[in-house]
């Protein structure tokens, strides 16, 4: 079997399973001690990965905040920041988003094999560029991230990202925090789309901790055999 990064999925999710609303501001559905959680994780993530949407619409930095955190990572031999990691099959990002200029991290962008020459004229002076087939394929983009001593990996969505990690069986833990609020909003962006899931029916992932963090409600699942504790520790 090939070798894959241990990986992380994180997503903040509203009552009724949204990421967001359809709005042109970005619903933020957690609050700043569940921050503080999701920059340790990211503190002890070799990369981050985001779907290109995520990419256009959040505009998202994907750093370590902490800088005590920081400091442990150098400390650690690590980088000052995490590899910054996205997947794309249009390639159409602009290379003056944050995702490109903020932070010290490398960055790599996995686009289809069709847009390879288009994603490197646009986007090589900002990022390595990887053909990561046709369409792209996460397996193959996780494998090529181990090659390159990826070990353990942060996925922060969006839901097609998720949905395809899912499905695909890439995914070994899941971090999910449900906020305590409704989207009810149809054109919305919900946690994961339609797929074959390897947990329903009468399969059912493990829950490993159910906590409380302020008014959100921080819930772990096991989801491989690879699932351990001290992942991110």
């Amino acid at each position: 079997m090939t070798d894959l990064p241990y990986t992380l999925l994180s997503c903040g999710m509203s009552l009724d399973g949204f990421l967001d609303d359809s709005s042109e501001w970005r619903l933020l559905l957690s609050n700043e001690a569940d921050f503080d959680q999701v920059d340790e994780v990211r503190a002890h993530s070799d990369a981050i990965l985001v779907g290109a949407a995520t990419i256009r619409n959040d505009d998202p930095r994907l750093l370590v905040r902490s800088a005590a955190r920081i400091r442990q990572r150098l400390d650690r031999g690590l980088l000052e920041q995490p590899v910054k990691v996205t997947l794309t099959n249009r390639a159409k990002l602009d290379p003056g988003a944050c995702f490109f200029t903020h932070g010290s991290a490398p960055r790599l962008v996995y686009c289809a094999s069709d847009t390879v020459d288009m994603a490197a004229e646009q986007l090589g002076s900002v990022a390595t560029v990887v053909d990561a087939g046709q369409p792209v394929e996460a397996a193959e983009v996780c494998a090529d991230l181990y090659r390159r001593g990826v070990r353990r990996l942060m996925v922060e969505g969006g839901g097609e990202v998720h949905t395809q990690f899912l499905t695909e069986g890439l995914a070994d833990e899941l971090r999910l925090v449900v906020a305590p609020v409704f989207v009810g909003d149809r054109d919305a962006t919900r946690f994961v789309g339609p797929g074959s899931f390897p947990f329903s029916g009468r399969r059912r992932a493990r829950l490993v901790e159910t906590r409380p963090i302020g008014d959100v409600v921080l819930l772990r699942y096991a989801l491989s055999e690879r699932y351990t504790d001290t992942a991110w520790s």
